[in-house]
C-alpha cells in the first residue's frame, strides 16, 4: 500500500476522535453548559448534520483546486472548529465549534477514498479505502477513550484542545506524504450528480443512513446507558470505549478483506447480525458482560459495512465518483443524526437509556430492505446480461450466414 494512505489514515485518526469522543463526555458537557443530556445530544446530531450538508457542497468547491489542497484546507477547517469547541462559553458557540469542524469531515473522506483508490489496482481499491478508515477505527481505540479519560480528569475542553492538535499533525502529515495529484479535469456538477440517477448508489445510501443509525442509536448514549443501566462506574467509560473501537477495527479489517470478494453477502450478514445484537441488548444492558460483547459487536458489525458500502457506491457512480463518494459519507452521518434525534426521543419519553438499542435494532433491520433489494437487481442485471443469443438451425441457418458473408 502506498505511503500516502497513512497520511490520509493520521487525518482520518483526528477526525474520527472528534466525532466519536464527544459521547463519553456528554454527561460533563452538559453540565458545565447548564443542559440536560438529550440536549447535549445535539452536539452529535448537530455534527452529523454539518456532515451531511457540507460533504456535497465542500466537495463541489473543491473541484477548483488539486485534491492535496482541498485535503489541506479540509484539515484547517477542522481545527478551526475545534478550537471553537474547546473555547466555548455557551452551548450555542460549543454547537457552532462542532458543526464548523463537521464541515470537514465529509469532503475529507469522500476525496480521500477516491485517492486511496486511485493510488491501487482496482482490486486493490477496498482494501486502500479500508486502510484509509483504519484511522477513524483506531481513533476509537486510542484516541477516544484518551480524550474521554482526559475529559473526566482534566476538563473536556482540555480534549477539544487536543484534537485540534490532531488536526495540526493531520495537516502535516496530508501536506508531506500526500502526492501532489492534480485538480480533477473536465468535472461539472451536473456530470457528478448524474450518479445519483443510478437506483444502486440510492440503496446503497439508504444501507448507509439505516445501517450506521443503528449503531449510533445505541453508541450516542453509551455514557449514560453504561452507568445507569449496567451499573458501570464513570471511569469504566474509558475502558468500553476502548471494547467499542476494538471492534470497530475488527470490523473494518474484515469488511476491507471481504468486499472485494463477497460484498453483497457480507453487508446480509452484518447488518442482520447487527439489527440481532441491538434487540438483545435492549433486554441485557443490565448485565454487564452482556454490555460489553454486544459494545464490541455494535463496532465490528457496524464498521464491517462501511469498505464495502463505500466501494459500492464509487464502482457504480461511473466516471464521477467524488460527490457521490462524499455524499455516502453525509449518508452516514444523516444515520447518525436520525439515530441520535430518535434515541433523545425515547429517553424524554422516559422509556430510560436503554430504549435507544431498541431504535438502533428497528433501523438496522430496516437496512435489509434496500440491501435485499439491490441484490435482486444485480442478480437481474446479472441475468439479462448473460442471456444467451438466439442461435438459427436449420432452413434458417443458411440464409443467415450467407447474409454474413456477403456483408
Amino acid at each position: 500500500m502506498p505511503l500516502a494512505l497513512l497520511a490520509l489514515a493520521i487525518g482520518a485518526f483526528g477526525i474520527g476522535t472528534t466525532e466519536f469522543v464527544i459521547m463519553g463526555l456528554l454527561p460533563q458537557v452538559g453540565t458545565d453548559l447548564g443542559v440536560s443530556v438529550p440536549t447535549a445530544g445535539f452536539l452529535v446530531t448537530g455534527y452529523a448534520l454539518g456532515v451531511m450538508a457540507g460533504a456535497p457542497v465542500m466537495t463541489v468547491l473543491g473541484t477548483r483546486i488539486s485534491r492535496k489542497n482541498m485535503l489541506m484546507l479540509l484539515m484547517g477547517l477542522f481545527i478551526l472548529g475545534n478550537v471553537i469547541s474547546a473555547v466555548a462559553p455557551v452551548f450555542a458557540v460549543m454547537l457552532t465549534g462542532r458543526v464548523v469542524a463537521s464541515l470537514a469531515h465529509g469532503a475529507f473522506f469522500g476525496i480521500g477514498s477516491v485517492v486511496a483508490a486511485e493510488l491501487v489496482a482496482p482490486e486493490k481499491k477496498a482494501g486502500a479505502i479500508s486502510m484509509m478508515f483504519t484511522g477513524l477505527t483506531v481513533a476509537n481505540v486510542v484516541g477516544v477513550p484518551l480524550g474521554t479519560w482526559v475529559g473526566q480528569s482534566a476538563g473536556w475542553r482540555v480534549t477539544f484542545l487536543i484534537v485540534a492538535a490532531l488536526g495540526v499533525l493531520g495537516l502535516a502529515g496530508v501536506a508531506e506524504l500526500v502526492p501532489d495529484l492534480p485538480k480533477p479535469e473536465g468535472v461539472r456538477l451536473r456530470h457528478e450528480a448524474a450518479a445519483f440517477k443510478n437506483t444502486q448508489v440510492i440503496l446503497a445510501m439508504a444501507m448507509t443512513v439505516l445501517g450506521f443509525g443503528g449503531v449510533f442509536a445505541a453508541v450516542t448514549y453509551i455514557a449514560p446507558m453504561m452507568t445507569e443501566v449496567s451499573g458501570f462506574a464513570q471511569s469504566s467509560v474509558t475502558w468500553l470505549m476502548v471494547v467499542f473501537g476494538l471492534g470497530m477495527v475488527a470490523g473494518n479489517l474484515i469488511g476491507g478483506r471481504f468486499a472485494d470478494r463477497k460484498l453483497m453477502p457480507l453487508l446480509h450478514t452484518a447488518l442482520g447480525g447487527l439489527a440481532l445484537v441491538l434487540l438483545l441488548f435492549t433486554f441485557l444492558a443490565s448485565v454487564k458482560a452482556a454490555a460489553v460483547v454486544a459494545v464490541f459487536l455494535i463496532g465490528a458489525l457496524g464498521f464491517a459495512t462501511v469498505p464495502p458500502l463505500q466501494k459500492r457506491v464509487l464502482d457504480h457512480a461511473h466516471g464521477a465518483p467524488t460527490l457521490a463518494s462524499a455524499a455516502n459519507i453525509g449518508a452516514f452521518n444523516l444515520g447518525n443524526a436520525l439515530a441520535a434525534w430518535l434515541g433523545g426521543l425515547v429517553i424524554s419519553a422516559r422509556l430510560g437509556y436503554a430504549a435507544p438499542n431498541a431504535v438502533g435494532a428497528a433501523l438496522a433491520a430496516a437496512a435489509l430492505v434496500p440491501a435485499v433489494l439491490s441484490r435482486r437487481l444485480e442478480l437481474r442485471s446479472v441475468r439479462t446480461t448473460a442471456a444467451p443469443v438466439p442461435v438459427a438451425f436449420g432452413h434458417d441457418a443458411a440464409p443467415a450466414t450467407a447474409g454474413a458473408t456477403r456483408s
